[in-house]
């Protein structure tokens, strides 16, 4: 087992005031109540918050991480019971720590290969070993637009404001990753990441499925029945697409590569057409209607279903 000095020093379940059995999103929430508090940005020249802040990160990216949070309790509990396992090879062994006499004389000397490497720090230094900082999240909420087109936002994430680049086609639910916009790292060990959930505005006109865009596109009955070129909208401009006589309501067309441009394709536009009833009919276009009736009533549509 990897043990850490501070582990045997600190508790972490303290610093940030839960209790040892607490869930990973109790942890989360009382990290994110205190690094906002205590974070510099929101108490400038303040040495005490600070040196607080510092804690509190170093508290979450132990506990934070399954391994890590495994063996801190395990250290713990060796120390509470007055031993702690580990040693070369892998093998169990139980070592008494009131054998071990002065730990600062030990670190770094012959016993289990240097207690400084047991613990995760330098024998010759005695710093602590560099470690990870946690990660952060945090939203954003964009236009149709800005979602397909991408844009530059910046957004507060744990009262710190960041710049993120939301690339082009992002879709609404995303979670886009920033390297080492997250917490710092303890012992000059890296930051840790920010993750930004998206939320995309839908469109009044468009449906969006991946990188395609779906729309509904309106239809008489005789553009329908005899064949047209119906005009259709597109995110920049519009399309003129041929229907077939005999097009039925409710079928879809393909225009290949009018849809949404993302880094890894572009989409099509997909044109469903729906024949209008008209609601209100002037004596002739009615006199046509009731003609047109009178040459289908041979023709029962309803046939295949026995009726």
């Amino acid at each position: 087992m990897s043990m850490r000095r501070e582990w045997l020093e600190k508790d972490y379940y303290q610093t940030l005031g839960v209790d040892p059995g607490a869930s990973d999103k109790e942890i989360k929430q009382a990290y994110r109540r205190l690094a906002q508090q205590y974070h510099p940005d929101n108490n400038p020249g303040d040495a005490d918050a600070e040196a607080k802040f510092k804690e509190v990160s170093e508290a979450y990216g132990t506990l934070s991480h399954a391994e890590d949070r495994k063996q801190y309790d395990a250290a713990r509990d060796a120390v509470r019971r007055g031993t702690f396992t580990g040693g070369p090879g892998g093998g169990a062994q139980y070592v008494r720590i009131d054998d071990l006499g002065d730990l600062g004389d030990l670190f770094g000397g012959g016993m289990f290969g240097g207690l400084g490497d047991l613990f995760g720090f330098s024998g010759r230094t005695g710093r602590p070993a560099p470690q990870r900082g946690g990660d952060r999240e945090a939203e954003v909420s964009l236009t149709f637009h800005e979602a397909v087109s991408g844009a530059t936002k910046a957004i507060e994430a744990d009262g710190r404001r960041v710049t993120v680049k939301i690339p082009p086609g992002v879709e609404d639910g995303a979670r886009i990753r920033v390297r080492g916009k997250g917490w710092p790292g303890g012992a000059g060990g890296p930051a840790g990441d920010l993750y930004v959930r998206v939320h995309a505005a839908r469109h009044p006109i468009f449906d969006r499925s991946g990188a395609d865009l779906r729309v509904e596109v309106p239809v008489s009955y005789t553009e329908a029945a005899l064949g047209a070129d119906v005009t259709a909208p597109t995110l920049d401009g519009k399309v003129t697409l041929r229907i077939p006589p005999g097009t039925p309501s409710g079928k879809t067309f393909r225009v290949k590569g009018r849809g949404i441009a993302t880094p890894k394709r572009t989409g099509d536009l997909l044109v469903t057409v729906e024949v209008q009833v008209p609601d209100h009919l002037d004596d002739d276009a009615r006199a046509l209607l009731e003609r047109l009736r009178d040459l289908e009533a041979p023709r029962n549509p309803r046939a295949h279903l026995g009726v």
